[in-house]
């Protein structure tokens, strides 16, 4: 059984088109995994609470139409949170979320005082995954899609 969702994204920085997120359950696998199902190079910055707290890190770098996994195994929390670079287009997806990154392969340990400890603040996107064991988020840009409704 395969659950999904849709989420509508835009890119208030640079005029990307409209971007369409579609997550959904992977039964097979137990593992966050992410696919790049635009024509761009994307980098990607993943944020959860784990045990010890809160954590961001990043980037993974993804080819054009390739899927990567993020965290292996089963997921430790119903939520994650995204993060987003298109390196082709430019433009980023983005949420309310604030969380910490830099600009350099990162682990961070807490969201807060970002600034302060050296690190940038970024917008991540809330990802719920329902609870499942495993999930795959698919990044898609698609012109013209409108919002789904509550």
């Amino acid at each position: 059984m395969t659950l999904s969702a849709r989420l509508i994204r835009s890119v208030p920085r640079l005029a990307l088109p409209a971007i369409l997120l579609l997550a959904g359950a992977v039964p097979a696998l137990a593992d966050l995994r992410m696919c790049n199902t635009t024509g761009s190079r994307v980098g990607v910055a993943i944020g959860y609470r784990d045990s010890q707290g809160w954590v961001t890190e990043g980037w993974w770098n993804i080819a054009p139409r390739a899927c990567e996994t993020l965290l292996r195994g089963t997921l430790a929390a119903r939520f994650y949170y995204v993060h987003a670079v298109d390196y082709d287009k430019g433009g980023e997806w983005t949420g309310k979320s604030i969380m910490c990154t830099r600009n350099k392969e990162f682990t961070i340990r807490g969201i807060e005082d970002c600034l302060s400890r050296g690190y940038e603040r970024s917008g991540f996107f809330e990802v719920d995954t329902g609870e499942q064991k495993g999930w795959t988020i698919q990044l898609t840009d698609t012109p013209g899609a409108a919002p789904p409704r509550p």
